[in-house]
């Protein structure tokens, strides 16, 4: 840990504070989350459908509104936009905790989804843009971060909704005022290239830079090629607690080993990450070469548990409790590996492949097909998991998750032997 904070101290003050800036929206955002759904379906009493609309209206606002989010940064700078993303939440989670009618709700939902929409492509094109050459590194360090919020925020809000939900979500909002106080102060302003530019003449017009994004075709096929990546990392909330808890049953035990997976899942990055990118960066390992390995171990990470199908099921007692629990936690672990390989040299390509322009437009657009992307991809995995139950072909999920996997990494393979994702595409000449 103490090599991890040598590493951060290397950098610039903005990029410190960038990656401080993503621990504390984790641990502001998953100290609630998690337990909203509890909260308006238990004591506000609402009914499962409601619950579901105002979940989903977060998520689409955010996964809708990333490109939107991403070219206001590239046209008014990154600062702006992560300052406003920080204020949007503030006011979305105080609102979540202190109104109980369904329009305020959803409301306050769309509020914390477009905050999430504004700062993410502005911060991650910042960070890109002040690490320079160093900037594969410093999404590894990034991602450190990044999963030390997801791994603590919970654990805060289960001591805090144990005093009551409005607190939590009155707490999340003070972290959030408490960091967008740190934003304004000490962030020093930063616009990309091409927004600077563009102060000196007239300005490209929006949708002019988005066709010329959509004719990026290295950039368009790289997009799409990582949906897999992120379909797969999520069955760490979806098919993972699900096979738990249908091996284990709903008890203490499956409570346990299902905190169990997300606890493989973040410390393993918390103390690999850096180690990981380390290693290929010293074996000179090629950015295409790195995506392919970690999507095919992400693949492999079905693995264990398309082998404990093939398993007899023990009628109890620790021999069931193994199998419940250790299958999901090797898969926990194979992902957690497969996405550190990966993520940092993932959002370098962006970058390169956007040609150093209009970064944060390109991170909008890459967030949003992926986001699609999530959404389908569970809905398969939902239908997966139910025609296995019901045809009692346990091993079919696993089957068809590992083949993604396989086909993310030929797609990806193919894509740098054929040096479309070494090669920056050329900008776009801009249209007044």
């Amino acid at each position: 840990m103490k090599d991890t904070l040598a590493q951060v101290r290397s950098y610039p003050v903005s990029v410190q504070l960038l990656m401080v800036n993503q621990f504390t929206i984790n641990l502001g955002f998953y100290m609630l989350m998690p337990y909203l759904a509890t909260h308006l379906a238990g004591p506000l009493g609402l009914a499962g459908w409601t619950v579901g609309l105002i979940l989903g209206v977060r998520n689409f606002s955010q996964q809708g509104m990333f490109l939107i989010g991403g070219a206001l940064a590239d046209r008014f700078g990154y600062k702006p936009m992560i300052t406003a993303g920080l204020v949007l939440r503030i006011a979305g989670f105080a609102t979540l905790g202190l109104v109980d009618s369904v329009p305020a709700l959803i409301a306050a939902s769309a509020a914390t989804g477009l905050a999430g929409a504004l700062f993410n492509p502005a911060t991650r094109a910042y960070l890109a843009a002040d690490a320079g050459e160093r900037r594969v590194e410093a999404f590894a360090l990034f991602n450190v971060f990044y999963q030390a919020g997801i791994l603590l925020g919970p654990l805060v809000g289960m001591v805090l909704t144990g005093i009551g939900f409005r607190v939590t979500c009155l707490a999340a909002a003070g972290i959030f005022a408490l960091l967008s106080i740190v934003q304004i102060r000490a962030l020093p302003s930063r616009r990309g290239d091409d927004a600077k530019g563009q102060e000196s003449g007239r300005p490209e017009r929006v949708l002019s830079q988005w066709r010329g994004i959509l004719a990026n075709r290295p950039f368009l096929l790289f997009s799409f090629a990582m949906i897999g990546s992120y379909v797969m990392s999520f069955q760490v909330y979806l098919a993972l607690p699900l096979e738990v808890r249908r091996m284990g049953g709903e008890g203490d035990f499956a409570t346990t080993a299902v905190a169990l997976l997300f606890v493989v899942s973040g410390l393993s990055t918390i103390l690999g990450q850096t180690k990981i990118t380390t290693w290929c960066k010293g074996r000179r390992m090629r950015p295409g070469r790195a995506l392919t390995w970690g999507l095919l171990i992400m693949g492999a990470a079905f693995l264990p548990l398309l082998l404990a199908t093939a398993v007899p099921v023990p009628g109890g007692g620790i021999g069931l409790w193994l199998l419940a629990a250790v299958p999901p936690a090797l898969s926990a672990l194979l992902l957690a590996l497969g996405t550190m390989i990966a993520y940092p040299f993932e959002m370098d390509t962006i970058v390169r492949l956007s040609g150093d322009r209009l970064v944060a437009t390109h991170y909008g657009l890459y967030n949003t097909i992926c986001g699609i992307g999530i959404t389908l991809g569970n809905l398969l995995t939902g239908a997966a998991l139910d025609a296995a139950r019901a045809a009692g072909v346990s091993a079919l999920p696993w089957i068809a998750l590992t083949l993604l996997g396989l086909a993310c990494a030929a797609a990806l393979h193919r894509l740098d032997r054929t040096g479309r994702l070494t090669t920056p595409t050329q900008p776009v000449p801009a249209t007044t």
